[in-house]
């Protein structure tokens, strides 16, 4: 028992052959369970009566109303509801649409082209949006200080890790937007002091999931980070512009209305399943709290998580461990965070990873890491059965364990996950 505990403590379990047999087992059954749900379908609609990619299809049917110059008909469920049974049969279910109005301009943009098509656009362009964005963290990261010397090419192995996220595998089932959000949160922490203008411009785009955005504008204001601050909110003013101008105001209100809905029925009340929420708001709803019980205890990790991210960034901690744990803290800030959004943990373990490699990894974090990569294929699951949140319970872990940890000596062994070929 001791040597268990001792192997997780210092991650040594954790071999090369382990690293790349369980990704390629994730990939393995990601094949067979895409082929299963394909051999089903009956058009569109599933062996359940579910659309293939599940969410997408409230994002396809936005963006019909939008192409028929009726841009706040979404935000009406009964219409919507119409609208997706319309196109792909009396059986599928409800799927709200519950974003800013600026996102009516890709659902448009989408809706131009047959559903099918559109999915695999949707999924296809963003999802090489975030292996760009993976492997730009990468290339940062391998410049840090404490990296190698003369190491300018990164082990292929990145990608395998990268496809296998079994997040990616989440996303892919509900046709989701968090290829996307990984993309830009992970492209906007590298170009941060290198290009800020552009980073803020990123930072702005990731408007369109407004729950994550206490703790990117603090952290930029908190270390003077104006001109990324600046371009940031110059982003999103365009895009409210823009959406004023094409769509009209009343859009917004409708928006705004449709708010109610979404806080009180799909988030307080839990209709879309406490179990599928990755949150301490859901948490606590799950064991039976209230709802004032459950915003009180989220209020105090968000405060925290404030206090935290503010004093880690104005430290003299490496950057890398600073950018992951921004990723980690604006997930676990928000009391609305799906299994599908731990797709922004993909740069948040690239980041933190990478500096273990570089620095040394501290006690448990390997580990914690690890169970991090793992754990979004399960956490719906094993929170619907057994009530544990292990989704919480795994991003808190990790964001503990990353923190505390002091190494800054550089660990040689991170020469062998770089290999230098001209």
């Amino acid at each position: 028992m001791r040597s268990i505990i001792n192997s997780l403590r210092t991650g040594d379990w954790l071999t090369r052959e382990r690293i790349i047999l369980i990704p390629f087992a994730v990939l393995f059954a990601s094949v067979v369970a895409a082929a299963a749900v394909i051999a089903t379908l009956d058009g569109y609609l599933d062996s359940r009566g579910h659309p293939i990619g599940t969410d997408f299809s409230n994002v396809y049917a936005a963006g019909t109303f939008v192409l028929e110059g009726r841009p706040d008909a979404p935000y009406d469920n009964g219409l919507q509801h119409d609208r997706e049974r319309e196109l792909l049969g009396d059986k599928v279910p409800f799927y709200g649409w519950h974003y800013p109005p600026f996102f009516l301009f890709i659902a448009a943009l989408l809706a131009l082209m047959p559903y099918g098509l559109a999915l695999t656009v949707w999924q296809l362009t963003t999802f090489l949006l975030y292996l760009v964005s993976i492997r730009a963290v990468l290339s940062f990261c391998a410049q840090q200080p404490n990296a190698p010397p003369n190491q300018e090419t990164i082990d292929p192995l990145w990608l395998l890790l990268a496809a296998a996220f079994p997040a990616v595998l989440v996303n892919l089932g509900h046709g989701h937007n968090g290829f996307l959000t990984a993309a830009l949160m992970g492209g906007a922490l590298v170009l941060l002091d290198r290009r800020p203008a552009l980073a803020g411009i990123l930072f702005g785009l990731l408007s369109y999931k407004p729950q994550f955005g206490l703790m990117i504008p603090l952290v930029l204001a908190a270390t003077h980070r104006w001109r990324a601050f600046g371009f940031a909110a110059m982003t999103v003013a365009a895009l409210a512009i823009a959406t004023t101008v094409v769509f009209g105001p009343k859009v917004w209100d409708a928006f705004l209305t449709s708010t109610h809905f979404s806080r009180v029925v799909v988030l307080e009340a839990g209709d879309t399943g406490f179990h599928k929420i990755q949150s301490v708001f859901s948490w606590i709803r799950m064991w039976g709290g209230s709802v004032g019980v459950a915003y009180a205890l989220q209020g105090v990790v968000m405060l925290a998580l404030c206090a935290t991210v503010v004093w880690l960034w104005r430290s003299d901690r490496p950057y890398p461990v600073k950018a992951g744990a921004l990723i980690i803290a604006s997930l676990l800030s928000t009391p609305y965070a799906l299994d599908y959004d731990m797709m922004a943990l993909a740069p948040a373990i690239a980041f933190l990873a990478m500096d273990g490699m570089q620095r040394g990894f501290g006690a448990g974090q390997k580990t914690a890491l690890a169970v991090l990569w793992m754990v979004p294929i399960a956490a719906r699951s094993i929170a619907d059965v057994t009530f544990l949140p292990v989704g919480v319970w795994a991003m808190l872990a990790a964001l503990i364990l990353s923190i505390r940890c002091r190494a800054s000596v550089p660990n040689p062994k991170f020469a062998r996950f770089l290999r230098h070929v001209r």
